[in-house]
C-alpha cells in the first residue's frame, strides 16, 4: 500500500506537466458529462411571437398579466411529475391552462403592500394537465419595485425532480471548489503571517483563494436563501466587484512571479481596460463579469508567454492551463464554465507556488551548505600552517627575551582563540563581541610585527549585531597592506552611523597604504566578508573599500528590509 502510493509520487515528481495536463483534460470531461447529464427530457415549443412584450412598469399600480402559449411536443418520462420553471421579477401567482399551479410572494392589494417574491421558482404541473400539445401558462402579478427594469418572463419545462435536483448537482461541484479555496486561504495565510520571509505572492495567492471562494458562495448562494426580486442586482453588483478584483489580482500574482518587467504600466492598462468594460456594458452584469474573465485571461496569458519565452520554469505550462480555461469557457455554458475556468487558473497558479517553493527549499539548503563553510573558514583564518608558525616564531624570541611580555602574548592569542571558537556556529554576533575579538588580534599581530596598532570607536551602539569576524578581516587586510610610519604607530577607527532607511559601519586605516589602487574584491578576505553579508542580510547591504587622504576606508552599509 505504502509502496503504491510512494511510487505514484515519484510518477508525479518525474512527470508534473504531463500529470498537469492529464488533470484538466479529465476536467474538461467530467463538465462534459455534467452537460449532458442535465439534458431535458421535455421537448416543447413557446410561442415567442405572440408573447406580450414592455408590459412591467408601463401601468400605474403596477399590475401585469401575462399568457403565454406553449406546445410540449414530447415527454421521455412520464414516471416523474411535469414541472414548471419561471423567471421573473414581481409577486404573481401562476395558472396553467386557467388552473392556479402556485404563487410567488404576495401581490399588492389596496391597503396592503406588495411582499415581494424571489427571481427564479419552481411549481408543479398535475399529472392530468402535463399531455402532449398546446397549453397557455398565465402568470398574474403586481411589480411594485424596480420598476424601471422591463424584464419579460422566462419559463422552462422540465421534469420537476430534475428540476430540483440539478441546482443540487451544481452545488455539489461548486461546493467542493469553494472548501478547496477556503482550505488554501487558510492554510496560505498562516503560512505568510508565521515566515519569516513575507512574500508577497504568498499573501496575494492567498487572497485570489479568498476572493473565489466568496465569488463562489455569492453567486449560488440563490439557492441556499430565498433573496426577493429587490435584492437581485445586489448580489450581481458583488459578483461583479469580486470579479473586477480578480481580474486585477491574477496576472498581478503572475508578474511576480514571472518577474515581469513593467509591472506598474501594464497593471496601469489592464485597470484601464476593466474600467473601460465596466463603462461599456454598464447595467449589462452577465456580459461585464464575461468581459472582466477575458481581460483577465489575456493580460495573463501574455505575461505567461512572455514567461515561456523567456524560458522561465513553469511558463508553458501557465500557458497550457490558461488555453485550457478559455476552451472550457467557449464550449460550456456560462455560470458553470467560468468557476471551472478560474479553478484551472488557480491550478496554474498554486503549480507556479509549488516551483517557487522547491525553488526556495534548495536556496535555503544552498544557504545552510553556505553557512558550514563559512563556519569552516572562520575556523581555518587563525589555525592556518602561516599564521601558527609566525606566530609561534614570535611567541619564541619574547619568551627569550622578554618572559614577562611572553606571558601577556600567550593569553591575548588564548583570549583571540576562545572568541573565535565562540562565534563559530553563529550567524550574528553583538557589535561589542567583534569589537574585542579584533582588538586581541591587534594586541596579538603588535607582538608579532613589534608594530603598535591602536584602536579606536565612535558612536558605536551596543544593542547592534553583525556577522562575525567581518571588521576582523578588515582590520587583517588594513594590517596586510599598509606600512607604519617612521614614527607612531597605526590606528583603525571603526565609527557607526544610522539614517532613515540604513546603517553604516566605517572603518578607516590611519596609515600609509603599500597600494594606492583600489583592494581587489575577489580576495579571500572580500569574497568571505561579502559571503556573510549575503548570508544575513541578502541583498539589502553595501560594501566598499577604497584610498583617502589619512589612508584606507572600508564602509559597510546595511539597508532596512523592504
Amino acid at each position: 500500500m505504502h509502496f503504491g502510493i510512494r511510487y505514484l509520487f515519484y510518477l508525479y515528481l518525474m512527470y508534473r506537466s504531463p500529470f498537469f495536463i492529464v488533470l484538466l483534460l479529465l476536467l474538461f470531461s467530467s463538465c462534459r458529462q455534467y452537460t449532458e447529464f442535465v439534458k431535458s427530457d421535455v421537448t416543447y415549443y413557446v410561442d415567442d411571437e405572440n408573447r406580450p412584450h414592455g408590459y412591467l412598469g408601463k401601468s400605474e399600480n403596477s399590475v401585469f398579466k401575462v399568457p403565454i402559449e406553449i406546445e410540449i411536443l414530447k415527454r421521455e418520462n412520464k414516471s416523474t411529475p411535469l414541472g414548471l420553471q419561471i423567471s421573473a421579477f414581481g409577486s404573481f401567482d401562476v395558472y396553467w391552462d386557467g388552473v392556479f399551479v402556485g404563487s410567488n410572494g404576495k401581490m399588492a392589494k389596496s391597503g396592503q403592500p406588495e411582499i415581494p417574491g424571489t427571481e427564479l421558482t419552481y411549481y408543479q404541473i398535475p399529472e392530468k394537465l402535463a399531455h402532449t400539445g398546446k397549453h397557455i401558462v398565465t402568470v398574474i402579478g403586481t411589480q411594485s419595485k424596480i420598476r424601471e427594469a422591463n424584464r419579460s418572463i422566462g419559463l422552462k419545462l422540465e421534469s420537476f425532480l430534475r428540476l430540483h435536483r440539478a441546482p443540487l448537482i451544481v452545488m455539489s461541484f461548486m461546493n467542493l471548489m469553494a472548501g478547496a479555496f477556503l482550505i488554501a486561504f487558510i492554510y496560505y495565510f498562516f503560512l505568510y503571517i508565521n515566515s519569516t520571509r513575507k512574500e508577497a505572492a504568498v499573501l496575494l495567492f492567498g487572497i485570489i483563494c479568498l476572493l473565489f471562494f466568496c465569488l463562489l458562495i455569492i453567486e449560488y448562494v440563490k439557492f441556499y436563501i430565498d433573496i426577493p426580486y429587490t435584492h437581485f442586482y445586489t448580489r450581481l453588483q458583488i459578483i461583479g466587484l469580486l470579479t473586477f478584483i480578480i481580474s486585477i489580482l491574477v496576472p498581478w500574482y503572475f508578474m511576480l512571479q514571472f518577474g515581469f518587467k513593467r509591472k506598474r504600466l501594464f497593471l496601469f492598462l489592464l485597470v484601464l481596460s476593466l474600467l473601460t468594460i465596466y463603462v461599456t456594458y454598464y447595467g449589462h452584469y452577465d456580459y461585464t463579469a464575461i468581459y472582466f474573465s477575458y481581460a483577465m485571461c489575456a493580460a495573463s496569458l501574455i505575461i505567461a508567454i512572455d514567461a515561456a519565452i523567456r524560458k522561465i520554469k513553469g511558463g508553458l505550462i501557465v500557458v497550457m492551463g490558461l488555453l485550457a480555461s478559455v476552451i472550457v469557457n467557449k464550449y460550456m455554458f456560462y455560470d458553470f464554465g467560468l468557476f471551472i475556468a478560474f479553478t484551472i487558473i488557480v491550478l496554474s497558479m498554486l503549480y507556479l507556488h509549488t516551483i517557487r517553493a522547491k525553488a526556495l527549499e534548495e536556496a535555503h539548503n544552498a544557504s545552510l551548505l553556505l553557512s558550514s563553510r563559512l563556519q569552516l573558514e572562520l575556523v581555518k583564518k587563525n589555525i592556518q600552517p602561516h599564521f601558527l608558525r609566525n606566530t609561534l616564531t614570535s611567541l619564541i624570541d619574547w619568551i627569550e627575551e622578554s618572559p614577562q611580555q611572553g606571558v601577556v602574548f600567550i593569553r591575548a592569542l588564548a583570549d583571540e582563540f576562545d572568541i573565535m571558537n565562540s562565534i563559530a556556529e553563529d550567524t550574528l554576533i553583538p557589535i561589542q563581541q567583534e569589537i574585542k575579538l579584533c582588538q586581541k588580534h591587534l594586541e596579538v599581530m603588535s607582538f608579532r610585527k613589534e608594530v603598535r596598532y591602536n584602536w579606536e570607536e565612535k558612536n558605536i551602539d551596543p544593542s547592534e549585531e553583525i556577522p562575525p569576524a567581518v571588521i576582523h578581516t578588515i582590520i587583517e587586510n588594513g594590517i596586510t597592506h599598509s606600512l607604519p610610519p617612521k614614527q607612531g604607530g597605526i590606528t583603525f577607527c571603526l565609527s557607526f552611523t544610522r539614517e532613515k532607511q540604513y546603517k553604516q559601519y566605517t572603518l578607516l586605516t590611519v596609515a600609509k597604504n603599500r597600494n594606492k589602487k583600489k583592494e581587489n574584491s575577489s580576495g579571500t578576505g572580500f569574497k568571505y566578508i561579502k559571503a556573510r553579508l549575503n548570508e544575513s542580510y541578502g541583498s539589502n547591504w553595501e560594501f566598499d573599500s577604497f584610498a583617502v587622504e589619512e589612508g584606507w576606508c572600508t564602509t559597510i552599509k546595511i539597508f532596512d528590509k523592504k
